[in-house]
């Protein structure tokens, strides 16, 4: 797994050129899965707004259950269909200008007080739909009508062993970085910052110490538990919030954190005892959305006197040191005299992210120029 060379990097005008953001926003954001939400956070009987590739969409739940998700836009004369962050959905999506109703499929039901002529056919005015997807009570949307294979990189079933869908979110944290969301893909990718940034966290997992992820960053696997003896999960103490997962396997309980990555939109990183979800939104070039959220089984939160700092604070801290270090990275970039860096042999996984992303541009967005 090792690059047998030092390539070189993206050309850093990939990080904060405004003409490689469009291209990703229409080429990579537009035509991926992009996370937007747990399921069980979407009440039955509501509506709620959503932003994939800077477009304003509506994401639905009807009384029965049942997902839907649209531009968030009428048919009629293009209005707003939903002006708030969220609102109750009723049996009918009603435009608030002229009245057009829409069923929750879509369908255009009523024009109100108009007076369609013979030509007009409702069947061809329903809402522009876009596709959608639950895995493992994880909600997706795609804004393309060909959408791609959903590919998580450990596979479909990689969380098959977690009770996925019962778990409900017991904190969510949002902060905006002052970086390209890509920067936060390659720090994610590599572990070469972890002694200098990291100190907590290369403690708690040894073989972060040397600077590596796995045994197939270095020369000489270590051996060894992974976590720290005598901790079982990313809490502050390292012992379980509350029961452990039954179903879990030897080697799930042994890894002490299992990642699941979708690109471009999110990680999952499945403990013994509870889950969390990053996940990304592009806000300008040198602008991205994290949120990370941390989902419990309800009886662990229901459990008296527990404290949720307890296991968020460990994770949090982890992640404000990355989000201090992408923001860095990001400063550096606007060097003139910096064109592109070099990747050393432990950072393959970001030449391979490096690859996805230019893979997915057209020729005509990847050549550098001043």
């Amino acid at each position: 797994m090792l690059l047998d060379q030092c390539p070189e990097t993206l050309p850093s005008r990939a990080y904060y050129d405004a003409d490689w953001f469009r291209a990703e926003q229409s080429a990579i954001w537009a035509r991926e899965w992009v996370y937007a939400g747990r399921l069980n956070d979407t009440a039955l009987g509501t509506m709620r707004r959503v932003q994939v590739a800077g477009q304003n969409l509506i994401l639905c739940r009807d009384d029965a259950g049942h997902v839907t998700a649209f531009h968030n836009t009428c048919r009629h004369r293009g209005a707003e269909l939903c002006a708030e962050a969220d609102r109750p959905l009723g049996r009918l999506i009603t435009c608030p200008y002229h009245a057009w109703a829409y069923a929750t499929d879509g369908r255009l039901v009523s024009v109100a007080h108009a007076t369609p002529t013979a030509d007009f056919r409702r069947e061809d005015h329903a809402l522009y739909p876009v596709q959608t997807k639950d895995w493992n009570g994880f909600l997706y949307l795609c804004l393309a009508d060909d959408t791609p294979p959903f590919c998580p990189d450990a596979g479909t079933h990689a969380l098959d062993n977690w009770p996925m869908r019962d778990l409900v979110t017991g904190h969510r944290m949002v902060t905006d970085l002052a970086c390209n969301w890509k920067i936060f893909w390659e720090n994610y990718n590599e572990c070469l910052h972890c002694p200098g940034i990291h100190p907590e966290l290369s403690d708690r997992v040894p073989v972060y110490r040397q600077g590596v992820m796995s045994a197939a960053e270095t020369p000489t696997p270590p051996d060894g538990p992974v976590l720290k003896a005598g901790t079982s999960t990313w809490t502050v103490s390292g012992q379980p919030c509350g029961p452990e997962f039954p179903r879990l396997t030897a080697q799930e309980r042994a890894s002490g954190h299992n990642f699941v990555t979708l690109y471009p939109t999110m990680f999952i990183v499945a403990h013994v005892d509870h889950a969390r979800a990053v996940s990304l939104v592009p806000l300008g070039p040198e602008t991205t959305r994290l949120t990370a959220e941390w989902l419990f089984l309800p009886e662990t939160l229901a459990q008296p006197g527990f404290d949720l700092a307890a296991v968020t604070d460990f994770a949090t801290t982890v992640l404000t040191q990355d989000a201090r270090a992408c923001e860095m990275n990001q400063r550096g970039l606007r060097s003139s005299r910096h064109r592109t860096g070099r990747l050393m042999p432990q950072e393959f996984d970001i030449h391979n992210f490096h690859h996805w992303v230019l893979s997915r541009l057209e020729p005509g967005h990847i050549n550098d120029r001043p």
